[in-house]
């Protein structure tokens, strides 16, 4: 968890969730959710993981308002979905957000700051400072067709957060950015939970959801199977170690080989991999015996990732799309 505590009060809730399309002239119907169930509380950064195709951007298409369940609840701010009350203290950034290329940076941030009822000199303010948050003030007078990806996401961010939201929604906000912009974008994210907002995270960058999230929920075929801390959810114990060996020469790979010892040759490394329960002080005593230089032991735990991978096979998840709106 995180030095910011959040409290018990729920600001999203979904029970029971369902969405299915009918498509086509025989009026097929495919289910894209099933039965999500998740909760999330005041003052926290909660993830919504899974592979694609598993609900996630349906799901958060339905709490936004824009699509309505074919069964289920679902509350945001302690009204149900699509109120217009809870839709002015939203802040959403969609997965693939569409603006118009014509206008400058600032110029979007003051038109959706005017849409939420703000005055133009109020919504220019406002835009400056977004502008500058987001690590876009150099940019600001400079037309959005201009912009790359990475910068479109970091402007899609500031719109989001233009109203001052209490509960922001963020569909994939890392996807297009370099390392650098994902580390800044990671940095605001966690302002904004000291700063006492609820930020509801969807992505495939997992590493960072680690990093970010204090609970996660995991959807997969459009169900919720895990719901949890982080830390909660992985496996403590050690899956594996990893020796690294630094020029190994031609006996010590020998050797490794008449020990029964895979290893994995890049460049002047050579990585071995051993089981958890291997003897590891018999292996570092027989890289030294070889005159091998040892550049690491590194015992390795399952990570966030591993946790998702691991439950998506436990279902029988396919990497493909339920149904066109995707997932």
């Amino acid at each position: 968890m995180s030095a910011y505590e959040s409290t018990n009060v729920a600001v999203l809730s979904t029970r029971g969730l369902a969405k299915t399309y009918v498509l086509g002239f025989f009026r097929k119907k495919v289910r894209a959710v099933t039965d999500v169930s998740l909760e999330v509380r005041r003052g926290e950064i909660f993830g919504l993981l899974g592979p694609n195709g598993a609900g996630k951007t349906t799901t958060i298409k339905i709490l936004m308002g824009l699509i309505r369940p074919s069964s289920g609840t679902a509350e945001v701010l302690g009204r149900p979905v699509g109120k217009l009350e809870s839709k002015r203290r939203l802040g959403y950034l969609p997965e693939t957000p569409y603006f118009y290329e014509y206008l400058t940076g600032e110029e979007l941030l003051v038109f959706f700051g005017e849409l939420f009822g703000l005055g133009r000199r109020e919504s220019r303010r406002r835009a400056q400072l977004l502008l500058e948050r987001v690590g876009l003030t150099g940019a600001a007078k400079m037309a959005l067709r201009r912009y790359s990806k990475g910068m479109l996401q970091r402007v899609g961010l500031a719109q989001a957060l233009i109203n001052e939201p209490e509960l922001v929604v963020l569909d994939e906000p890392l996807t297009g950015l370099d390392p650098l912009g994902r580390k800044h974008l990671r940095d605001v994210i966690l302002e904004l939970r000291q700063e006492g907002k609820t930020v509801l995270l969807s992505s495939h960058i997992l590493s960072d959801v680690e990093m970010l999230a204090d609970r996660v929920a995991i959807v997969v075929n459009g169900r919720t199977v895990e719901c949890g801390p982080p830390d909660q959810l992985v496996d403590a114990r050690v899956l594996s170690i990893e020796v690294l060996v630094n020029q190994p020469p031609p006996p010590l790979l020998q050797a490794l080989e008449a020990a029964g010892h895979a290893y994995e040759q890049v460049g002047e490394t050579v990585r071995v991999d051993l089981d958890r329960d291997a003897d590891v002080d018999a292996v570092v005593d027989l890289v030294r015996s070889k005159q091998g230089r040892i550049v690491s032991v590194t015992p390795r735990k399952e990570s966030l990732e591993d946790v998702v991978v691991r439950r998506t096979r436990m279902a029988g998840s396919t990497d493909q799309r339920v149904a066109p709106v995707g997932g």
